[in-house]
């Protein structure tokens, strides 16, 4: 007999399958009966920014706007709760920083797009439709005018909207784009290690076919806490076998980590989301050289980078690799979980150099970033033919460390659009150094 939420996941499974099928044969450019996917035209961000920003005096705090947001949606929609974690704490403030994101970047109308694209297409495995975004724009919508009072105005309140609609309809538009993959992947975990008391190493392997590319990252949601999701990087290159390796450290704050590092065995279940990430490498690299700057749990997208590049035999590149630990580990420097593994790799390959940091500069922050003083190659020109990936730890920070050591690599020459990171854009929003997160506006 199956459980209420095996028949929920089998009804949205028929639901897209149906609009799959309305897809195919449907008129190129219908979408009738779907909410708009298509971005406003002529859409001016930034007057829509300067009328929100004024505006925030009204509705702030942005914490009481949403839980006046919630208080309306669930009273309205009951049946939407179950789509939320038990504690709304962490979704209340997480929804108020992708408000702040919003407002913050509206002038920035493409990039949004493109955002929220993303954010479209990981809300498929939450089981968010269109119908439960127009249940939340009412719900803002009311609590806008609650918490503006008499002073709230009809032209803000559009702002509000064309705000939204710029979101969400990008939103549907990443998850309409998606709708021939799965919205997510049952998994069964084959091995788990600790590898100190709070860190663990997984391997799991997919019911169904899982294509990926080494660095980047899924989403993990843990049968101990349903509907709660977050991210971590793949730490193993594609393999025939099919299984996937995460490193996983426990946050002390009963999220998802904790259950997967604590709570999780040989044989368990795990369910994983759609790959993402900007760490994967570029197809034409030619004879570029490579910086791998890492710290802490940041070494897991570098070790599935290094085993890609053992395996391409038209390799002509050196690689240099900055590895140093988390801001929380700095009880010995360069120490390191996976240091064996590391170890026996460098040895076999005489193209990689590791560089491990020390205990104070791994914290990659602040003016001086004494580490990268010796990867920056010193030769006039050379920086030009880098390409540059980085992984910072949570525990060394959030975009800080990141927005630094990029600067430092642009002000040595290396070209931004040769510096990868997943810190800022969709892991800012989707909070990929938050202890727990269901990605996007509805849900987090």
């Amino acid at each position: 007999m199956n459980t209420p939420s095996e028949d929920y996941h089998a009804l949205l499974a028929r639901h897209d399958a149906m609009r799959l099928r309305r897809r195919i044969l449907a008129p190129s450019g219908s979408r009738a009966g779907e909410w708009s996917a298509e971005a406003p035209q002529a859409y001016d961000g930034s007057a829509d920014q300067l009328l929100i920003s004024d505006s925030l005096l009204l509705v702030n705090p942005l914490e009481e706007l949403i839980a006046e947001l919630y208080r309306i949606l669930f009273e309205r929609h009951p049946y939407l709760r179950s789509l939320f974690p038990e504690s709304m704490a962490f979704q209340q403030a997480h929804l108020a920083g992708i408000f702040r994101y919003l407002i913050g970047n509206l002038h920035r109308t493409d990039e949004m797009i493109a955002v929220f694209g993303q954010l479209g297409r990981d809300h498929r495995k939450l089981g968010v439709r269109p119908a439960h975004f127009e249940a939340f724009e009412a719900a803002l919508i009311e609590a806008l005018r609650v918490r503006g009072g008499a002073r709230w105005t009809r032209p803000l309140e559009q702002a509000w909207l064309r705000m939204l609609r710029l979101a969400v309809s990008a939103m549907v538009r990443g998850a309409d784009e998606a709708i021939a993959e799965p919205p997510s992947w049952e998994a069964t975990v084959t091995s788990h290690e600790l590898r100190t008391p709070g860190l663990a190493v997984l391997r799991v392997r997919p019911h169904q076919p899982y294509a990926f590319e080494a660095g980047q990252y899924a989403s993990l949601e843990s049968p101990l806490l349903e509907q709660a999701w977050r991210p971590y990087y793949l730490a193993r290159a594609p393999h025939p076998d099919g299984e996937l390796e995460f490193h996983v450290r426990a946050r002390g704050a009963d999220g998802v980590s904790d259950a997967l590092v604590h709570g999780t065995r040989e044989g368990g279940a795990v369910r994983l989301s759609a790959p993402r990430g900007a760490l994967a490498l570029p197809d034409h690299l030619g004879s570029s050289d490579l910086l791998l700057i890492a710290s802490g749990t940041g070494w897991a997208p570098m070790k599935a980078l290094l085993q890609r590049i053992d395996a391409d035999r038209t390799r002509t590149h050196r690689v240099r690799l900055l590895l140093g630990p988390a801001g929380t580990e700095r009880r010995a420097a360069g120490e390191l979980y996976d240091a064996a593994y590391l170890e026996a790799f460098r040895r076999e390959r005489p193209w990689l150099t590791v560089i491990a940091a020390d205990a104070e500069s791994a914290r990659f922050a602040g003016p001086g970033l004494r580490a990268l003083n010796g990867i920056l190659p010193p030769q006039p020109g050379a920086a030009a033919r880098q390409h540059a990936f980085l992984a910072l730890s949570p525990e060394a920070g959030t975009t800080g460390p990141v927005q630094a050591v990029s600067a430092r690599l642009a002000a040595a020459g290396v070209p931004v659009e040769q510096i990868r990171h997943d810190a800022t854009g969709v892991a800012a929003v989707t909070g990929m150094s938050a202890s727990t997160t269901r990605t996007g506006l509805l849900s987090a």
